[in-house]
């Protein structure tokens, strides 16, 4: 999965922001896409929820796993981790719908 880094301004972006700006990022990257998971470590909260309880005690966080799985091609990640998103391209999935 690629890994798009963003540094906040002087004053940080809060997770709306970031989830504002992320989805800019993998507009631009991916076309049309669907968020896959996301992670607020100031909150130490994940989407979907509960996915790093299988994954405790391991390197590789629920949220970034549940992506990889997926299709996810892009996280877009705030401030060294504070915030990331992952996202997949929508590609041929999306003319089918």
């Amino acid at each position: 999965m690629k890994n798009h880094h963003i540094a906040s301004p002087a004053t940080p972006f809060d997770f709306d922001a970031a989830l504002k700006r992320a989805t800019a990022v993998a507009d631009e990257q991916l076309g049309e896409n669907m968020l896959l998971s996301w992670y607020d470590r100031e909150r130490d909260i994940e989407s979907p929820a509960h996915v790093s309880e299988c994954h405790e005690g391991c390197a590789i966080k629920g949220f970034w796993d549940y992506a990889l799985n997926r299709g996810g091609a892009l996280a877009v990640n705030f401030d060294e981790g504070r915030f990331v998103f992952c996202f997949m391209p929508l590609g041929d999935f999306a003319r089918l719908v």
